[in-house]
Formats: structure tokens, C-alpha cells, sequence
């Protein structure tokens, strides 16, 4: 008798139990569900923590002439942005290529930017750390292409671990949007574009 009501016990506290967790987990389901929170907007002008890295967006444009050293080739016309780059680590490095995402253009494939400096124009400089740099990010479009009236990047950061789960090495993980800025496309600062 003892036995059977322990077995019929145990049967109980096993199904309450099991209705517990399947209704925590609908409820986590619906409440994890909703929509992801806004992404932060920021102005031109504004430095953003983004990282590895502090990045001050300053304007956009497109050129189909050559761009602080960048060659833009018959065809291709090119979106530029402007921007300061400061280097928060202790390491000099030129992992900034996705720092900056910007946002589909319909029926553009977007690569890869290339990546300049400004003050003494260089293709994928090496920034220092505490020496901010004027860099600017070129993307290749085809000529043909109608370029959108702002350019809408993602800021994209990634985190400092100082041992990583797979490695158990130090370095910059899992990238993440932190920020998007929207600049509209205006002129070329002064000197900035060379006949190519």
C-alpha cells in the first residue's frame, strides 16, 4: 500500500512538474518573442563606442573619380563615408573593415570597403592605439546603379573577452549592431577626389 502510493506520489510531482516547465518555457517563448529593441540613431559628428574601436561618422558622398588613393574603375561609381577612427586597444591593427555595415541596396551586392586614410592617403592603414586617424570607407557599386539619397550604415562592435570559450585565447568577439547613423549624400570635402 506504502508502495503504490509512493509510485502514485512520484507520478503527480512529475506531471505538475512537467506542466511547470512547459508553461515557463511558452511563457518565456511569448515574452522573448517581441520585437528586438530600437537601434540607438546617432548625428554626424557623434564619437561612438563601438568596441575595439571609437568611430566619429562625419559625411557620405559618391564619386566615380579616384578617392584618397582609391581607384574607382570604369563602370563603377562608388559610396564613400567619411569618418575618425580612434584605436581603443593596446595593439596597432586594421580590423575595421566591418565596423561599418551599410545598409541593402536593391540589386547591389555590396563587398567589402576598401579603407583609406585621409592625412596621408594609404590603402588599409595600420591605426595605433591613441592615434585617431580620418580614414574613409569606399564601397564599389555598378555605374549604372541609382545610388539611395543617405547612406544608412550599421556601427558594429564586437566584445572583449579576455578567454574565449573555444580557444581559451584572448581577442574580439561576437560582433553585434551598437548604433546606425543615416548621412545624406552630399558633396566631396576639398581634395578629397583626383581625376583617375
Amino acid at each position: 500500500m506504502r508502495t503504490a502510493f509512493g509510485k502514485i506520489k512520484t507520478k503527480v510531482a512529475t506531471g505538475i512538474g512537467s506542466t511547470v516547465a512547459v508553461g515557463a518555457a511558452a511563457v518565456y517563448s511569448i515574452f522573448g518573442a517581441g520585437p528586438p529593441p530600437p537601434v540607438t540613431q546617432y548625428a554626424a559628428g557623434t564619437s561612438i563606442e563601438a568596441g575595439r574601436w571609437l568611430v566619429t561618422p562625419h559625411r557620405a558622398w559618391v564619386s566615380r573619380q579616384r578617392v584618397y588613393g582609391v581607384t574607382i574603375r570604369p563602370g563603377q561609381q562608388a559610396l564613400v563615408l567619411e569618418a575618425d577612427l580612434g584605436n581603443r586597444t593596446q595593439q596597432s591593427t586594421a580590423s575595421y573593415s566591418d565596423l561599418l555595415r551599410p545598409a541593402t541596396i536593391p540589386g547591389v551586392k555590396l563587398a567589402d570597403p576598401v579603407v583609406a586614410q585621409v592625412r596621408d592617403p594609404q590603402i588599409g592603414p595600420l591605426l595605433h592605439p591613441g592615434m585617431p586617424e580620418r580614414v574613409v570607407y569606399v564601397w564599389m557599386i555598378p555605374g549604372s546603379a541609382t545610388p539611395p539619397a543617405a547612406l544608412t550604415v550599421d556601427i558594429v562592435a564586437e566584445t572583449y573577452k579576455p578567454v574565449d570559450n573555444l580557444y581559451g585565447t584572448p581577442g574580439w568577439f561576437n560582433p553585434a549592431v551598437v548604433g546606425q547613423i543615416t548621412l545624406p549624400l552630399g558633396q566631396p570635402p576639398a581634395g578629397a577626389e583626383q581625376a583617375s
